[in-house]
């Protein structure tokens, strides 16, 4: 992270494109802060599928959001491309802690970052379970 607190892209391990959407912004002319929960979102989600098998369709295990937090740093809008940065702060038994960023493309400084946790859940239970495997091993992948 620079002296400023702000995060660079040296923080995070994989990088998402994202597009923003006419939607995204608000009465004020820029991306509304909530939004930045659904860039989050994609780019952890995205990664669960891709590189850790989750089927979120069919599969007996989900990951709920129970924490998530965010700081601003600049404001973004629309039409604006953007890229998500990703990394796992915390890895625990059936719970995973991600450090997310959003960066204007080839811009080195984060224009927002924050965190949230997926806890691992058996669908049909509803009950926390360990994380399965090869998500783990993908999980372990996005570790400072």
């Amino acid at each position: 992270m620079s002296k400023s607190g702000v995060p660079e892209r040296a923080d995070y391990r994989v990088f998402y494109p994202i597009s923003t959407r006419w939607s995204d912004n608000d009465i004020y002319g820029h991306v509304n802060n909530v939004t930045y929960y659904s860039y989050f979102d994609t780019a952890a989600n995205r990664y669960l599928i891709e590189e850790g098998g989750l089927d979120i369709s069919d599969g007996s295990i989900v990951g709920y959001v129970v924490n998530s937090g965010c700081e601003y740093h600049a404001p973004l809008t629309y039409p604006e491309p953007i890229e998500a940065g990703l990394r796992v702060d915390r890895l625990g038994t059936s719970s995973v802690q991600y450090g997310l960023a959003i960066f204007r493309q080839e811009e080195e400084r984060a224009v927002a970052h924050g965190h949230f946790v997926h806890v691992f859940v058996d669908r049909a239970a509803n009950k926390a379970v360990p994380i399965p495997p090869a998500l783990r091993v993908a999980l372990e992948r996005l570790l400072p």
